[in-house]
């Protein structure tokens, strides 16, 4: 393995930043920075948290949305558990959200509403790993850690020509990376790296003649950038079957349940349904006459597909349901249920 310690790369890289950084809503750009200001830790560890497995178009407004809610840390620390799952219905992932929480209240009352500014103690943190301690490390106290997300490994695969396959080549890749990241002005050194990966060096058709290391890239060299990163295949996502129940009662009001805070969209609230597997039992949460629905609600999870069966009833006031609430029709918003949830019901105000 042959490791680039090139330190006028680094310099490379950054002068095309300086021309060409993405202005995003959680970064302060390069000329803000080199005139003193500093990037808020808080704003920067929710925009990572919120950015891992995720796009950045589809952060932005819940990014925004938190901020203007929740300025501070301090203030997602005091946010009710409800609100901020709510808030972050539809992102995805829901186990971020919960750690997000975690994280928020050990800040506001293991260290002042401070963030620790070394690795050490950003690790120590809850839902902060390698990656996310090593981000804010780098962008918001400039400490030179190396930052390495997916488009920081297909960058390195690529300068390197380096073909071990993605998982394995990890630890070749971060090795890498650190040995380009430089002492001075690691943090925009870090974003440059991402920007670089995410606009010049993308996984398809990259734009080599607009790269700044073009001239030092092996791929480019040897006409492999298309090739890089290598990955071993992924396995066939099984498919899951289950029943969800939408029940209506007749003044409006709809009947819901809070998943268990452990497992796959712990925490959340949604319809009340069957376990998901091959073939899924009944398990309706009233008695109703149930109508299914034609259609099914399809979604995709990390490791599986599901597909849900949707039925629907109408029920009188004064029948109890064995699980869930019913919640009156003016504080139910179906933009807080997670995205699977209201596929769902979409699909029942259709039929």
């Amino acid at each position: 393995m042959s490791v680039l310690r090139d330190p006028a790369r680094a310099a490379d890289l950054l002068d095309w930043y300086d021309r060409h950084a993405r202005d995003l809503p959680w970064r302060v750009g390069p000329r803000a920075r080199a005139a003193g200001l500093r990037p808020d830790p808080y704003r920067v560890w929710l925009s990572e948290i919120m950015l891992q497995q995720t796009t950045v178009p589809a952060v932005k407004p819940y990014f925004e949305a938190f901020t203007t809610r929740w300025p501070t840390v301090s203030d997602l620390a005091a946010a009710q558990d409800a609100d901020v799952m709510a808030a972050w219905a539809g992102l995805g992932y829901y186990a971020r959200a919960r750690n997000l929480l975690k994280c928020a209240r050990v800040v506001a009352s293991e260290h002042g509403g401070a963030f620790p500014a070394d690795l050490e103690g950003l690790l120590s943190l809850p839902g902060v790993g390698p990656y996310t301690a090593g981000a804010i490390a780098a962008i918001a106290f400039d400490i030179p850690a190396t930052v390495v997300d997916g488009n920081v490994e297909r960058v390195m695969a690529r300068l390197h020509d380096e073909h071990t396959p993605l998982p394995q080549a990890k630890p070749i890749l971060t090795e890498m990376a650190a040995a380009l990241t430089p002492e001075q002005r690691p943090g925009c050194y870090a974003q440059a790296v991402m920007d670089l990966g995410a606009t010049i060096c993308s996984p398809r058709n990259p734009a080599c003649g607009l790269c700044p290391w073009r001239g030092a890239c092996a791929a480019w060299e040897a006409g492999t950038m298309a090739e890089l990163p290598k990955k071993v295949p992924k396995k066939r996502k099984p498919t899951r079957l289950g029943i969800a129940y939408l029940v209506r009662r007749v003044d409006g009001a709809w009947l819901l349940e809070r998943r268990p805070d452990k497992g796959l969209l712990g925490g959340m609230l949604g319809w009340p349904g069957s376990e998901w597997g091959e073939s899924p039992e009944e398990a309706p949460p009233i008695a109703a006459e149930w109508k299914a629905l034609n259609a099914e609600a399809r979604h995709t999870f990390t490791h599986f597909h599901l597909r849900l069966t949707v039925k629907t009833a109408l029920v009188p006031m004064d029948r109890p349901p064995t699980r869930g609430e019913f919640v009156d029709a003016e504080d139910f918003d179906p933009k807080d249920l997670p995205t699977v949830m209201r596929k769902a019901y979409d699909l029942a105000r259709g039929g």
